[in-house]
């Protein structure tokens, strides 16, 4: 379907690609993988025609069609939604014209039954028969699948494409690319700009795809569901296993194993002859057994290993020290312009050490939801209340922002730097893909992606104790994710995530929150099992919803008039235990303040340097001081546990 042969690109005095051959046929799932910088991208690029290789030739088979989608950078303007996906139909919206215009002919031609007529009228025919083997007459429920499957509503079909921003116009671009159907999908990063229930959508409809696929991508599980064959791209060569991801990285290890024995070995030999030469290069009776053995030498083949880089190990500082709960929400809804609710009437407590996914479509309100809990959105109805020496530091793609475009890559990291973690400065920069004189760049030069794993890193290394994380692995590649995956999970304050990469944060959280219809609902798991017990969930709907019409509406008055009466009974329970808790709260807060003027009016005395000099007892003094911050640490304990009760 296409080959690609003794292809060679360089870039100056670095060779990327040296004679590379290959070739993708039938309905291939071929993922190209390796570190970045490789050129995973630029090989995706040659095969889709965009560029050209410095030598080597790229054939393609008769009748072939290739659809690309780049990694970001498209734009579309002044069609609706519905109206740009439908262009890309090709041939069928010629077809249509051409009915259209029959059509028109043959409804004013004056004469019906004469030789022009029937003329139309076969050419209608034809033309019909054509339009039904491009599926044309299904064309519209198509288009509506493909759109809704990838995050679209109803309402936004008629939106123009100028409102909708990045990350859905890429889903657009995949739309358009779907609708055509070519024979040969080339996707660089198709999974950026998707939520969980998108990604796998695009993945089920990508299994059934009747062309070839070609892709690059940072989601392990989306290329272990997908792919069948895996092209690792290194030190000019690629490399074919005939698995996906997970195989891959199983059989590199075991040829890693094989050829380093066999480069040990040829190591060995190498000093062997070498020795030899040297000892008997002089000698007249041994000239011929040393040239012999020179010319050997020049004929072997020399075998590279890749200098693969040292595992990185990196660690959070030790997170600040905080009270039990981390961040306490109460009644928060969130409205725009002052009618479209996005969240409504959430109540949630976060407590210290807890490691959260947070989940849902995208629009559901889960950015919306972050920048609220990271102060950044103070414009609310509700309670958001930290708890005690809560220290938070919140990542979102536009965080790069405001990074100060006069200083270097290391010197954005030093400014952050205390303690110990100043020594690993360069390290850690590796781990996000500043490598060697990267470090040195203006961050003014920098591109979005490397702006944005330079402010990720910069956050990281900050001293605090609550992560706010909105798609932190957007632009790193499979080893950085594992690095900042490893040092999540050892991290000891608390961590909320946003993610669509199933495989990151199922090796993190223990706990999903998903936003859904402005409410959200608690698993207390992996991202696993969320996706497990939400299919349960579709599965049971589906059946009620076959069920027949009457027994639907038995069993939902039913239930429905057990629910009211249990949570009537619930809510007037809790309403009486609140009330309570809510007094002893107030007391306890009381007391609070008193002791916390009391520990201020004796730190004050105490820090006067004539208290150590007049004759004032401090001995009493200090005892007041450490019996005053004693009861105020109780209290502090006694006010977070009514607080967790008040809401159970």
């Amino acid at each position: 379907m296409i080959s690609l042969t003794d292809i060679t690109v360089a870039f100056g005095a670095r060779v990327l690609f040296d004679e590379v051959s290959l070739r993708v046929g039938g309905k291939e799932r071929v993922s190209l993988v390796g570190s970045n910088g490789q050129g995973k991208s630029t090989l995706l690029k040659i095969m889709a025609l965009i560029n050209k290789p410095d030598s080597g030739e790229v054939a393609l088979s008769r009748h072939t069609t290739m659809g690309y989608l780049p990694q970001e950078g498209i734009r579309y303007e002044g069609n609706t939604l519905y109206e740009e996906v439908y262009s890309s139909a090709g041939d069928i919206n010629k077809i249509q014209e051409e009915l259209t215009e029959i059509e028109n002919e043959m409804s004013n031609h004056p004469e019906p039954g004469n030789d022009d007529f029937m003329d139309l009228l076969n050419e209608y025919g034809e033309l019909q028969e054509r339009f039904q083997a491009l599926d044309g007459y299904t064309l519209k429920s198509k288009i509506e699948k493909i759109l809704i499957g990838l995050g679209f509503f109803e309402k936004d079909f008629e939106r123009l494409t100028d409102e909708f921003s990045g990350g859905w116009q890429m889903r657009i671009a995949l739309a358009k690319l779907l609708l055509q159907n070519p024979s040969i999908l080339l996707l660089d990063e198709p999974t950026n700009h998707l939520d969980i229930e998108s990604l796998i959508w695009v993945e089920n409809y990508l299994k059934n795809y009747q062309g070839a696929i070609v892709l690059v991508s940072h989601d392990r599980n989306f290329l272990d569901n997908l792919t069948t064959r895996t092209i690792e791209i290194s030190m000019g060569n690629v490399t074919e296993y005939g698995g996906n991801y997970s195989f891959y990285k199983k059989e590199k290890a075991v040829r890693k194993e094989l050829l380093e024995n066999q480069y040990n070995n040829q190591q060995k030999y190498l000093k062997q002859q070498e020795k030899f030469i040297e000892r008997f290069r002089y000698k007249a009776s041994k000239a011929k057994a040393v040239q012999s053995r020179i010319k050997q030498l020049d004929k072997l083949d020399l075998i590279e290993i890749e200098d693969e880089e040292a595992a990185v190990a990196f660690s959070f500082p030790p997170a600040t020290h905080s009270g039990k709960i981390t961040i306490e929400i109460e009644g928060l809804t969130k409205t725009y312009d002052g009618v479209n609710n996005v969240l409504e009437g959430l109540d949630l407590i976060i407590e210290r050490g807890e490691k959260i996914a947070l989940v849902g479509v995208n629009g559901a309100g889960k950015s919306t939801f972050t920048r609220i809990i990271a102060d950044i959105d103070k414009d609310f109805d509700g309670v958001v209340k930290d708890g005690h020496l809560v220290n938070k530091k919140f990542y979102a793609q536009n965080q790069a922002e405001e990074l100060a475009g006069d200083k270097t890559v290391l010197e954005t990291m030093e400014e952050a730097a205390t303690g110990d973690i100043r020594k690993s400065l360069r390290t850690i920069l590796g781990s996000f893909l500043f490598r060697g004189d990267d470090v040195f760049k203006k961050v003014a030069v920098l591109s979005g992606g490397e702006k944005s794993r330079l402010s990720l890193a910069k956050m990281l290394i900050e001293p605090s104790n609550f992560l706010i994380l909105d798609e932190p692995t957007n632009h790193l590649d499979m080893k950085s994710k594992e690095v900042l995956m490893h040092a999540l999970r050892k991290y000891e304050g608390t961590v909320l995530i946003v993610s669509h990469d199933r495989d990151f944060i199922d090796g993190i959280v223990d706990k999903v929150i998903e936003v859904k219809n402005k409410k959200i609902k608690v698993f207390y798991g992996n991202c696993s099992y969320y996706l497990e017990e939400k299919e349960k969930t579709d599965k049971q709907k589906t059946k009620v919803e076959q069920q027949p019409v009457v027994m639907k509406q038995e069993i939902k008055k039913e239930v429905s008039h057990a629910d009211k009466n249990e949570e009537k009974k619930r809510k007037a329970e809790q309403q009486k235990k609140n009330s309570e808790l809510k007094k002893r709260i107030t007391t306890v807060e009381k007391e609070l303040e008193k002791c916390e003027n009391k520990i201020k009016e004796l730190e004050l005395l105490m820090a006067n340097e004539d208290f150590y000099k007049s004759g004032t007892d401090i001995q009493k003094t200090t005892d007041e001081y450490n019996s005053a911050r004693k009861k105020a640490e109780q209290l502090t304990q006694e006010w977070e546990q009514l607080q967790l009760q008040t809401v159970e």
